[in-house]
């Protein structure tokens, strides 16, 4: 339960919630035991007043005793009527301010995990799948507000109605209220381990529906490829399987749930049946009257709930508490990307790499070694290897979504850790190697990483992405859903616009990954001559593995395996002979070709 601790600040933020739904449950107690006492007086008044009209049977005088009777019944019962009324008013101002502060805490919960998830390096969710993000935001903060609001409410009524009505019931005859209470612990215990059975089995429930849905999710999002290879009918028969594992595991859930119920009726029904006969015994020796019998009856039931939620309200926090400790696990978790001088210079774009190291801190896999480079400011740096050389791993470093293991990195001669982090990505703009786009309009998703931004630079950033042609085709143009993660376009269309959303920023630093290698070499020489225009006083990164790409750079660094194996311009390494010189050969051939 130590992990529930770190809730303590949300009850205090929202005290005032709390402490007037602790009220509110007093009233609304208070206004349920006074029912009961009414009814005692009744009682004892109906046996009273029987006798005594019977006893003036055939006088004028039984009438006007039956009018005092009757009047006497019809105020209690008004009574009563109204007693329920204001109890019904104070258990929906008592639901108005404890469950409405569990939705506060939820709601608050979930931002302090999103914005702390966002502040998490690009480590951190190489480690992690999305489907645990999901579920810890999602599944995870729903079980701890069912603890903060349904279980902290139950049991601070279970407290005040405990006191309020055994206090009353031990002053009427504490023999009876011993006798009366017996079932109530067994009902509690009982109901606490028949829910734990039904949470267990609910849990199991929830990762096969989990299973099944990811199974779906797969098979549709991959639907060309089942249909290429034939495979719908082995498809359709794992489905089957994880649905006859969802059927069966319900069933079990629906047997269990089957005993709740005629359990609780059962224990309840034992206490009434306690309550009638030691009660009738007390009567009979003048300790009670009938009306007491009554009383307590309802004082069982008022308890029976109280009671059969005290095992619910117990499981409700021991879910709460393993929920609160898988989400503490990640919020636990800083970010090692932080700036403590917190710098905000004019960057005019110098980049300097001194004999940097770097190792990727989940893999262990040592990305580059010792390197060196300088790309001044307005300059253009292309970068060429093999796959797994290094290439992107440097673009990381640059946007300081990683810090290198050794060495330094320097912008303007400001060490790159002194600088304010998002201030620094504001700086630059990044077109990956791998794209993602929203599913949203293509107007939003070009404008994304501005908040406000002309038509006019839109369409420009249109036709320098030589995206003008593929718009005038789609159905609604720029105001074009592109789907979930840009499915309807197709992977060159996907790059253009990956493209133009960067160009839309006007950049300090231009780095595009790998960003044209889904388009064709008409297409591309056309982006790339808009790309000269465009990068003209802006330092620009160029990573890519075709030579037509980087001949265009200011300079050429050429990585395998991690490490530098040349560098200079693009007429220099020519006539070097080496690595580039095969490279530009090997490419121009098969363009040829």
């Amino acid at each position: 339960m130590k992990s529930l601790k770190r809730l303590n600040k949300y009850f205090r933020r929202y005290k005032f919630y709390l402490v007037t739904g602790t009220f509110f449950i007093i009233l609304s107690n208070i206004f349920a035991i006074i029912p009961a006492q009414i009814i005692r007086h009744s009682f004892n008044l109906v046996k009273e007043a029987i006798g005594l009209y019977w006893s003036f049977n055939g006088l004028s005088s039984q009438s006007f005793i039956y009018e005092i009777f009757a009047s006497c019944i019809l105020f209690y019962g008004i009574l009563i009527v109204v007693m329920a009324l204001l109890r019904g008013l104070f258990l929906f101002l008592m639901r108005q301010t404890i469950i409405v502060m569990s939705r506060h805490v939820e709601y608050d919960q979930k931002n302090e995990i999103f914005q702390h998830y966002q502040s998490l390096p690009l480590s951190f969710y190489r480690k992690n799948n999305t489907g645990d993000l999901m579920a810890r935001i999602a599944e995870d903060v729903s079980k701890v507000r069912m603890y903060v609001g349904p279980a902290v409410m139950y049991f601070i009524n279970l407290v005040t109605l405990f006191v309020m009505v055994i206090g009353y019931m031990l002053a009427v005859n504490v023999e009876l209220t011993v006798y009366v209470l017996l079932p109530l612990p067994l009902l509690s215990v009982s109901i606490y381990y028949v829910n734990n059975i039904i949470n267990k089995r609910s849990e199991e429930i929830q990762r096969s529906l989990s299973n099944l849905s990811v199974m779906v999710q797969e098979a549709f999002s991959g639907i060309r490829v089942l249909k290429a290879f034939v495979r719908e009918n082995d498809s359709t028969e794992k489905f089957t399987q994880e649905s006859n594992n969802y059927w069966r595991k319900s069933l079990d859930l629906s047997n269990v749930n089957a005993l709740f119920f005629p359990l609780i009726m059962a224990l309840v029904g034992l206490s009434t049946i306690i309550t009638v006969y030691v009660g009738g015994l007390q009567v009979m020796k003048g300790n009670i009257t009938t009306g007491n019998i009554a009383e307590f009856v309802i004082y069982v039931n008022m308890l029976t709930w109280p009671v059969t939620s005290l095992g619910w309200v117990t499981s409700l926090a021991q879910r709460a508490a393993a929920s609160q400790q898988r989400i503490n696990e990640f919020l636990d978790i800083q970010t090692d990307i932080i700036s403590k001088k917190n710098e905000k210079p004019a960057l005019r774009g110098d980049i300097r790499f001194d004999n940097v190291h770097f190792v990727y801190p989940d893999s262990g896999i040592e990305a580059l070694k010792g390197i060196s480079f300088e790309v001044k400011a307005g300059e253009s740096l292309a970068i060429l290897g093999t796959t797994g050389s290094g290439k992107s791993t440097i673009a990381a470093l640059i946007g300081r979504m990683y810090d290198p293991a050794q060495g330094g990195i320097t912008i303007d001669e400001h060490n790159i850790k002194d600088l304010n982090v998002q201030y620094l990505r504001s700086q630059m703009a990044y077109v990956p190697q791998d794209v993602f786009l929203f599913s949203d309009t293509v107007r939003n998703n070009i404008a994304f990483g501005a908040d406000k931004i002309s038509e006019e630079v839109i369409q420009q950033a249109i036709d320098d992405a030589d995206l003008r042609e593929n718009l005038s085709r789609f159905p609604e143009g720029l105001d074009t859903k592109i789907g979930e993660r840009g499915i309807t376009l197709s992977g060159g269309q996907k790059q253009r616009v990956s493209i133009a959303r960067a160009i839309v920023l006007n950049p300090k630093v231009l780095v595009l990954d790998d960003c044209l290698s889904a388009v064709d070499t008409k297409t591309e020489n056309i982006i790339l001559n808009n790309l000269q225009r465009i990068m003209k006083d802006k330092t620009s990164v160029i990573i890519s593995h075709r030579v037509s790409t980087a001949k265009l750079a200011d300079k050429i660094v050429i990585l395998d395996e991690g490490r530098i194996v040349e560098q200079g311009t693009h007429q220099c390494l020519m006539e070097a002979n080496g690595f580039y010189k095969e490279l530009y050969d090997k490419q121009l051939n098969l363009d040829e070709v």
